[in-house]
């Protein structure tokens, strides 16, 4: 097709053909492809960063300590993530040494497994122990000393953003606060002053095991999660 040009031109540029969709998306599927993702032939880098976690139970006079290491997917790129890649158990006690090293083997392998690992948090705090479980300090039921391996390695999943944070809404920590003001101004006692202590008279929540339970306007009310028996 012609064109008669009838105006002097003053300036040129050259018109660059934009991209197909089609090209696109394998630019897209290019780039999608060179993210590396947790898997099981992901060999262990020389260095590793980690976290160790202490549990003190009553149930034995030397503590354990937990030791989490961590691997770093895509480093410097936007796809970067933190994923847990081996995990270790160490104490003085060694009663039971045998099944320590048996689960920790276990726990390493689901890590490096790939996919989503945050079921073992669940698996593991729902063993209870035959012989009744323990409270924790800050009031927290552990029904067994596996089911703190399992609080321990939720927390270090919240720590790097593999688990998300669900606490109370605005509404629930209003409630929980002026429970608690309500509680301290009848009952006179500054037990209820610190957030990590409860009335001894409280009892054992069922939906986060804490022994914050008390009897507010005439229902049972939790002063750690907000449940309550009337809603």
């Amino acid at each position: 097709m012609t064109v008669k040009i009838e105006k002097q031109i003053t300036k040129y540029s050259v018109v660059k053909e934009e991209p197909s969709q089609a090209t696109v998306a394998v630019v897209e599927e290019k780039k999608e492809s060179n993210v590396i993702h947790m898997h099981e032939k992901i060999e262990r880098p020389e260095m590793l960063l980690g976290s160790t976690y202490k549990i003190k139970t009553p149930l034995s006079e030397h503590a354990l300590y937990v030791t989490i290491n961590d691997i770093i997917l895509n480093a410097g790129t936007e796809h970067e993530v933190r994923r847990p890649f081996e995990i270790f158990i160490n104490s003085k006690n060694m009663d039971h040494f045998q099944w320590i090293v048996a689960l920790t083997r276990i726990i390493s392998a689901v890590f490096r497994k790939g996919g989503d690992a945050t079921f073992l948090v669940e698996e593991l705090r729902s063993v209870f122990d035959p012989r009744g479980g323990y409270f924790k300090k800050g009031g927290k039921y552990m029904p067994s000393l596996v089911a703190e391996l399992g609080d321990a390695i939720e927390c270090h999943m919240r720590m790097i953003g593999l688990l998300k944070d669900d606490g109370l809404d605005e509404h629930q920590k209003k409630l929980i606060q002026e429970k608690r003001a309500q509680y301290d101004e009848s009952t006179k006692t500054a037990e209820a002053n610190s957030p990590e202590s409860f009335p001894a008279s409280a009892q054992l929540c069922n939906k986060c095991h804490t022994k914050a339970v008390i009897k507010m306007d005439g229902c049972m009310t939790c002063l750690s999660c907000g449940d309550s028996k009337c809603g």
